[in-house]
């Protein structure tokens, strides 16, 4: 899962702590999250969309992934999965999270939004002195994956992992970015558009329980509609400044990377957060634009 707010985690690998054809598909009871494939003269790409933190003993792996891993030349993954990686997100994270001294978030929010904090805190059993010193996308982040614990999801039961552990060693490792740069991408936002998406997770913690569930519901049986609603739309409606860095500029910035690797010889397997894949911003769209051919959901 990657190190965002719950509007784009389930939609990305976490280094710190979210579709097979439709041809393919036999029906509901064959249901399984979704799966592209790209192709050029030279090479082929499959997408698939992940959700990062999931219940345990979930089957969600569609075959045509399976398949595709086994003879993949390449797995490209947002962060790299090892742990120099997870360690270098560690201390980012704590040099970039941590407000200064003197400073507290709560003191950063209106009084509704820091007595929504406290509840918040108080029903997740996270620490809100803890909280209190954490930048405010730091401490969303916190309480997004405590919630989303709540609901069943596994820190330790993550897409990419599992992925991972079942590629043969011989095939590549690739990442897209670092976890510097992921992190970045958050604290270096402007602080009134974190406290305006830590504000629209408090009040989604508060107001909407079963949301976990559904997302992974949707994901499961590729629900496209479903998850731009629930995983994709909130973060463009209440921060556009912040979906443009968390979303739309990662996404052009892939489509352009996998355009030079479509060039080459191949078979490359890609997995990130679902919301990446979704909408005319998403990775399928955006390779289909460039004039590659893409199978799957649209």
């Amino acid at each position: 899962m990657t190190v965002w707010p719950r509007k784009a985690v389930r939609g990305a690998r976490s280094a710190l702590a979210a579709i097979a054809l439709v041809a393919i598909l036999a029906g509901p009871a064959a249901a399984k999250p979704p799966l592209w494939i790209v192709t050029s003269p030279t090479a082929k790409i499959i997408l698939f969309g992940s959700i990062h933190l999931l219940p345990p003993g979930l089957d969600w792996r569609p075959v045509a992934l399976d398949d595709a891993l086994a003879k993949a030349d390449e797995l490209w993954t947002e962060l790299p999965i090892n742990a120099a990686s997870d360690n270098e997100a560690s201390a980012v994270a704590l040099a970039r999270g941590v407000l200064p001294a003197g400073r507290s978030l709560t003191g950063m929010l209106t009084a509704d939004e820091a007595e929504k904090l406290r509840k918040a805190a108080v029903d997740l059993h996270c620490a809100p002195d803890a909280l209190d010193r954490m930048q405010p996308w730091m401490a969303e982040f916190t309480l997004s994956i405590a919630d989303d614990a709540r609901g069943g999801a596994d820190a330790f039961n993550g897409v990419e992992e599992q992925v991972q552990a079942i590629t043969p060693l011989a095939a590549r490792r690739m990442a897209f970015e670092s976890a510097r740069q992921q992190i970045e991408f958050l604290a270096g936002a402007p602080v009134k558009d974190q406290i305006a998406s830590l504000d629209w997770t408090l009040a989604e913690i508060e107001d909407d329980p079963a949301s976990y569930q559904r997302v992974v519901d949707e994901w499961m049986t590729a629900d496209l509609a479903g998850l731009r609603r629930d995983a994709v739309q909130p973060l463009e409606t209440v921060s556009p400044a912040l979906y443009g860095r968390l979303i739309t500029q990662r996404n052009q910035a892939w489509a352009r990377a996998l355009s030079r690797r479509l060039r080459k010889k191949g078979t490359v397997v890609v997995v990130v957060g679902v919301g990446h894949m979704i909408g005319p911003e998403g990775l399928p769209a955006l390779l289909r634009a460039r004039g590659f051919k893409v199978q799957g959901p649209s």
